[in-house]
């Protein structure tokens, strides 16, 4: 795709090179406001695999980047997405059995478990989707529509790529209502409280109105 721009904001396909100002952006905004960070009271681990399965998603051109152009071109919203198989759902539980216990390793181990339950393959009886994995604005930017633009510049380049669906594992009630605004559907979901440890007690505790994960999707 080509890059758009509306009210001084371009989104484009993000580059390698972005990839370090992406970094320090998730670091400092995403996850101070993702609920589950949020209410882990624990400072984020950005692991070596991780920041090599971000890249490997860039390398695909499916990840956006939103700069201000009035602005000195500021980042100020990105979107990392990539294509997911049906072998990559097996693959996501291995690996997230061998986290840590730290907060990126439970909140990896949650969203494994709601892969595997929503079934996306099966349901909807395809060989391949484009996973929106993570979304950010920044803070001053929100409720500008931005997040929206993105997941709709998102949709496009599914599209122009060919894939079928497009789903979203959503840990935030924003950011779930956000996506079913654009035509995405529920179609799995567990409750936070229902998501307990060995010894019964509920992992995240996210202040309201963050009281589940959903799995949002839609046929493009």
């Amino acid at each position: 795709m080509s890059s758009n721009t509306k009210d001084g904001i371009t989104i484009r396909i993000m580059t390698v090179e972005d990839y370090k100002n992406v970094k320090a952006f998730m670091e400092d905004d995403f996850l101070l406001s993702e609920p589950l960070s949020q209410s882990s009271g624990e400072s984020f681990h950005q692991n070596k695999d991780n920041g090599e399965y971000l890249l490997s998603m860039i390398a695909q051109d499916t990840c956006l980047v939103a700069l201000d152009e009035n602005n000195g071109g500021r980042l100020v919203g990105f979107v990392m997405a990539g294509a997911q198989f049906p072998e990559d759902t097996e693959q996501h539980r291995v690996e997230a059995e061998a986290m840590e216990q730290h907060t990126w390793g439970r909140i990896y181990r949650l969203l494994s478990k709601i892969e595997r339950e929503a079934n996306i393959f099966e349901r909807f009886g395809i060989s391949k989707a484009l996973y929106s994995h993570i979304t950010s604005v920044d803070k001053a930017m929100r409720g500008k529509g931005l997040g929206s633009r993105l997941a709709a510049t998102l949709m496009e380049v599914g599209r122009s790529k060919g894939f079928p669906v497009m789903v979203a594992y959503c840990t935030s009630f924003f950011s779930a209502r956000q996506k079913e605004a654009l035509g995405m559907q529920c179609i799995h979901s567990l409750t936070y409280a229902d998501y307990k440890d060995a010894h019964g007690q509920p992992i995240f505790k996210p202040a309201a109105p963050h009281t589940m994960v959903r799995a949002m999707a839609i046929k493009l």
